[in-house]
């Protein structure tokens, strides 16, 4: 038996380690430390990973926006940056910041016109991301990279962004939208004469016209945009999400704060916890029945459970037998906490639906049909009740599935499909 039991080792676990490891994200802070060791190779290891856990930083954000000129990118980072406390890292940003070693080299190319190389670009974001203030608030990275050497560069920095969003629009509407774009050279916000004027008069007296927005210098920067941009969505794609800037900024801005805060799937093992919710005949038994046949879980059926409890005669059982002996709908009520409603007995009653976390009182029970001679009152009903009920808590990767007929086997396949990826 013990060889046995040490060729299944996730028999010798307890579910309370799984279920601890799950909630406080175990896994997923060893495999940031485990990155974090592979990319800067610290003379010192345990040093690193104690200095890395002082951080507290895995849940900075790190994101990265992307689109092609005049898509709102500094539009959208500033809010982000705002929204989150994180820094917003821009060429413009980089340019302007005395701080960092390599910005007059950068600025010297800047002034004699000529293109800033692609490794003093990434040389400046690594060291601006190395600093004390990107590493604790996280960072909204604008407009880089431009192509794929960049994108490469940072890889090799160990700069890998959570979330990049690519802002497009057709060419016709940003070359339109880039005419009436004005700048705030106090705050280095972008306003539009059309779309986006400001309402404060002392605003509108500083806007100034952005160099470089002659129609031939924008179709320049497009095309050299519909060049790189393939090689730089391969690079990013299973963290890119591509957004249309030809809508109101709001829908924009809504939209891509719904994508920063969600969560990449995991590679941790987990524990499946599923739920089939849906009306009589929908299809609840048979999907669960061959969910837990393929993936071996195991299928708990709640009336199975009910039923068993009423023949074993315990508290639960003997209170809801009468309901049952009845054919009252409504007994579910007392042992799961939904949101006020009501359901209707056959007979004509109403029996409540308690709240969350809540203990039904006599008046809500439904009137007394106990059977004869077992003489239960209300009060010791409600007594019973009290000793047996216990508020089910949430359950972390849950998976509530309504299911319909006409979407039954779309919904087993795509729920087979994302527990085997």
């Amino acid at each position: 038996m013990a060889e046995a039991a040490m060729e299944d080792p996730a028999q010798l676990w307890p579910p309370p380690v799984g279920t601890y490891a799950e909630e406080q994200g175990l896994f997923q802070i060893l495999q940031n430390m485990l990155e974090e060791l592979l990319i800067h190779k610290p003379d010192d290891p345990i040093e690193f990973m104690i200095n890395h856990l002082k951080q507290n930083n895995d849940d900075a954000p790190k994101i990265c926006i992307l689109g092609p000129p005049a898509s709102g990118k500094t539009t959208v980072a500033m809010w982000l940056s705002k929204h989150f406390d994180a820094i917003r890292v821009s060429q413009e940003t980089l340019l302007f910041n005395e701080t960092l070693a390599l910005t007059e080299e950068a600025k010297a190319h800047k002034e004699k016109n000529q293109k800033i190389p692609n490794a003093l670009w990434a040389n400046l974001i690594q060291e601006r991301l190395s600093n004390v203030d990107c590493i604790k608030q996280g960072w909204i990275l604008e407009g880089f990279p431009e192509n794929q050497e960049q994108a490469w560069m940072l890889q090799s920095f160990g700069i890998f962004p959570r979330h990049v969003v690519m802002l497009y629009a057709s060419d016709t509407v940003l070359i339109e939208r880039n005419s009436g774009k004005r700048l705030d050279p106090l705050t280095q916000e972008v306003y539009h004469t059309t779309f986006d004027w400001p309402s404060d008069p002392l605003v509108q007296e500083r806007l100034v016209k952005p160099e470089d927005l002659s129609e031939q210098e924008v179709s320049k920067k497009l095309l050299e945009y519909h060049r790189n941009f393939p090689e730089v969505f391969q690079i990013y794609q299973k963290v890119l999400k591509s957004i249309n800037a030809d809508q109101p900024s709001v829908d924009v801005l809504s939209q891509v704060l719904t994508y920063v805060q969600t969560r990449h799937r995991s590679a941790a093992p987990f524990t499946p916890r599923i739920i089939f919710c849906g009306p009589p005949g929908s299809g609840k038994s048979l999907q669960a029945a061959l969910i837990a046949q393929k993936y071996g879980v195991v299928n708990i059926c709640c009336g199975q459970l009910l039923k068993e409890a009423v023949a074993d005669n315990t508290n639960l059982g003997e209170l809801i037998k009468p309901y049952i002996d009845n054919g009252w709908p409504g007994y579910f009520s007392l042992i799961c906490p939904t949101s006020p409603s009501w359901s209707d007995c056959p007979s004509g009653e109403r029996i409540p639906s308690l709240g969350k976390g809540t203990t039904p009182h006599s008046d809500q029970l439904p009137p007394q049909r106990s059977r004869p001679g077992s003489g239960r009152t209300p009060e010791m009903r409600k007594k019973i009740l009290r000793s047996a009920w216990k508020p089910i808590t949430g359950m972390s990767r849950t998976w509530r599935i309504f299911m319909k007929r006409p979407f039954m086997s779309m919904l087993t396949k795509t729920l087979m499909l994302s527990l085997s990826s």
